[in-house]
């Protein structure tokens, strides 16, 4: 039977408030197993630009990173909150190792090709080093990753947080039972986003075409199901999605997607 692996990615609304940080960071820390985290920062990266005179672009909600961009990224997501989440981890007896896809080669990516948009320093994962991650969750080290992979040839790339955590929990999937948790602000998909308790509380394939054609899935929910369902059809357990209950094992309200 195989060992059990966890990979919770965090939301940037759970990042850039404190007293919901330290909240799921205890919650986080009290989950029995081999755990990685993955998180982004978007939100603080762009607060940190605007300090330093440079502007975030934005097409249809996703981050045009030029080089002055992934350097204000690559401070804020490798550095301020990286380190802070490791920092509080090691203080609720975590032993928390901050990393980036550049670090023991573990996430390896292509630039993104210039279409309709040009993105920029984009990264689109190519490979997931299972072996070298395999090896720092034998040593008992707990993976806080940041949303930055690299290509193997100096260049660091932003990369889209919730694919980092698929693309990971996936790779894993050989080795391990992943389950794969996107924990946000929202208790779970919503069949009416004005009411948090409108959870959907479980999707599968047959459902999500249901959910579709009736416009409920919609704008950032989107890529995020199409996360999950890749992820499912690639060895991966279970996704779950929802907010920091969630990570109670006694927690029924959030969303459950299978095939």
């Amino acid at each position: 039977m195989k060992q059990k692996l966890s990979i919770i990615k965090i939301g940037g609304n759970v990042i850039e408030n404190k007293k919901d940080l330290t909240k799921f960071l205890q919650a986080f820390s009290k989950i029995e197993g081999l755990k990685i985290l993955v998180h982004g920062g978007g939100k603080l990266a762009t607060k940190l630009g605007e300090k330093l005179g440079i502007a975030s672009k934005l097409v249809n909600g996703r981050r045009i990173t030029d080089a002055q961009s992934l350097e204000v990224i690559t401070m804020v997501y490798g550095g301020l909150a990286n380190k802070n989440i490791v920092a509080e981890l090691q203080s609720l007896e975590c032993n928390a190792i901050g990393l980036s896809g550049a670090d023991a080669n573990l996430i390896q990516a292509n630039k993104r090709p210039v279409a309709e948009v040009d993105f920029g320093f984009v990264g689109d994962i190519t490979t997931v080093n299972s072996d070298a991650l395999h090896k720092i969750l034998e040593n008992q080290w707990m993976p806080v990753f940041c949303a930055i992979s690299h290509n193997k040839k100096g260049q660091l790339l932003n990369t889209n947080a919730d694919t980092i955590a698929s693309e990971i929990a996936i790779g894993m999937s050989d080795m391990y039972e992943t389950t794969l948790y996107y924990c946000f602000e929202k208790k779970g998909v919503l069949l009416d986003v004005s009411d948090n308790n409108s959870v959907v509380t479980h999707i599968n394939t047959s459902s999500y075409q249901e959910l579709l054609a009736k416009k409920i899935i919609a704008d950032g929910m989107l890529p995020k199901l199409e996360n999950c369902f890749n992820a499912l059809h690639k060895k991966v357990a279970k996704v779950c999605i929802g907010d920091i209950s969630m990570l109670d094992q006694k927690s029924t309200l959030h969303t459950t997607i299978t095939l």
